[in-house]
């Protein structure tokens, strides 16, 4: 049996740090258009013959609509000190504009209510995607009303829930909204068009920073932010031209939204390459956008590796890799914290998504999953590294609380620390949730080392205890 190091028992890990797990509302909630609910672009998307890998849709998914309660005696068995989860515009205003569906808005209430009641924090995340299907219409995020739509619903939350929610982040991963959505197309809302995917970056952006604005002028009580998904982008050689391309990599994924939240521009070289498909920008937007963050949230699942001579081969490198393609590569996590941190004026940070899709061994109602195991347990201590190295940071946050449905994957890959059949909708810690509770129980008693299996009866003390 290996034994993991505790690092949370050092001063690297406070006692104030944040542990939590993570979720997003088009992926658990299902009720797709129960009490009041209107279309999302995602609801849309499903319909399109071939656009999910299964044929499968979110109109179920985990009935976390209906199981909200269950789900949250879960998140408060495993012992963390925090549940991010997102909020359904289309839920609340299904139009994306006008009328606000109180039954929508109600159930967010009930939801937060039920974390604080089970003393755990609320963090929030406006928008995980599920864009209501009317502002498409007229555009979507390539359209400039949709920036003003958005403040108006970020003043709504705020209004209803914001004085017991432990932070508000703006957006999760605008890189994933513009250049999956509008770009390639492989994500909703299946735009094929530069052009509109970097206008679209350039509003995701905007709305960030007038709603930060806006929520700060109405009093807001939470800390206010925004989620990144970013990777190191290493060149595949030493080669000049992997040189010049890791660097093109690095622009359009990190310093294009790094750059403008903490230097007030985009890269030059991004704008110059480009050309005619840069976004237009009115006078005060870069400003704007600039506005300070109380914290910042980082998604990290692997490194990138560039190469001239077209994509890179994960298989190549010789480690392991996830059901997704990606390397486990729990270094990367810590270069990029530093690099955050080293290249730009930071507020703290948290991991705010971190876990691997696996194949789960199924046997006498257990679930094994080692392989997430040790990805978790390595990846905490890849934080350590980097706090270890002056980073600030103040949370980590596993990706996922629950198997669900995994956008353009469905329901084929599973990054659930709990196991979901889908057929019934039961739910089961894996090894990996024992695991990570075991580690917070070990915490809080001042443990030296969590073994990475311990047995379902220990499992269930462990919890139990936390």
């Amino acid at each position: 049996m290996k034994n993991y190091p505790v690092p949370i028992l050092g001063s690297n890990f406070p006692a104030s740090f944040v542990w939590g797990v993570a979720t997003s509302a088009f992926q658990i909630e299902g009720a797709a258009d129960a009490d009041g609910k209107g279309p999302s672009i995602w609801d849309d998307f499903c319909k399109q013959p071939g656009a999910i890998a299964d044929a499968s849709d979110g109109r179920i998914a985990c009935e976390h609509y209906q199981r909200w309660q269950s789900d949250l005696d879960l998140v408060a068995s495993l012992g963390v000190d925090a549940y991010r989860f997102s909020v359904s515009w289309p839920r609340v205003r299904p139009g994306g504009a006008g009328a606000w569906n109180e039954k929508g808005l109600d159930f967010y209430e009930r939801l937060v209510d039920g974390l604080l009641a089970r003393g755990i924090k609320p963090y929030l995340t406006l928008n995980h995607w599920d864009l209501p299907s009317e502002l498409q219409a007229k555009g979507g995020w390539a359209d400039r009303d949709t920036v003003h739509r958005f403040v108006e619903y970020a003043q709504g939350i705020d209004t209803r829930m914001g004085d017991r929610l432990a932070t508000i982040t703006t957006h999760n991963e605008p890189w994933v909204v513009s250049v999956l959505g509008y770009e390639t197309g492989i994500f909703a809302p299946g735009i094929k068009s530069r052009a509109a995917a970097m206008q679209a970056s350039h509003h995701l952006m905007l709305s960030h920073g007038l709603s930060l604005q806006a929520l700060r002028a109405q009093g807001s009580k939470a800390r206010l932010g925004i989620v990144l998904n970013l990777s190191p982008v290493q060149a595949a050689t030493e080669s000049a031209a992997d040189q010049a391309q890791a660097h093109l990599e690095d622009g359009k994924l990190l310093r294009w939204y790094m750059d403008p939240l903490f230097k007030g521009h985009y890269p030059e070289d991004i704008v110059a390459h480009l050309g005619a498909d840069a976004p237009t920008l009115h006078a005060g937007d870069l400003a704007a956008i600039r506005t300070p963050m109380d914290f910042m949230g980082v998604n990290y699942y692997s490194r990138s590796v560039a190469s001239a001579n077209g994509p890179w081969d994960a298989k190549q490198s010789g480690l392991p890799i996830t059901e997704m393609g990606w390397e486990v590569y729990p270094e990367g996590l810590t270069e990029l914290l530093v690099r955050m941190h080293t290249d730009y004026p930071v507020p703290p940070l948290y991991v705010t998504e971190n876990g691997g899709a696996f194949k789960d061994l199924v046997q006498n109602g257990v679930v094994h999953d080692a392989d997430r195991t040790d990805y978790i347990a390595r990846h905490i201590e890849a934080v350590a590294q980097a706090m270890r190295q002056g980073v600030r940071m103040e949370g980590y946050m596993v990706w996922s609380l629950l198997d669900n449905f995994e956008w353009a994957s469905g329901y084929e890959k599973r990054f659930g620390i709990v196991h979901v059949d889908y057929a019934t909708q039961k739910r089961t810690l894996k090894d990996s949730a024992v695991w990570f509770a075991a580690m917070l129980h070990a915490r809080k008693n001042k443990a030296t080392a969590v073994p990475q299996h311990t047995t379902t009866a220990a499992a269930q003390t462990a919890i139990e205890g936390a």
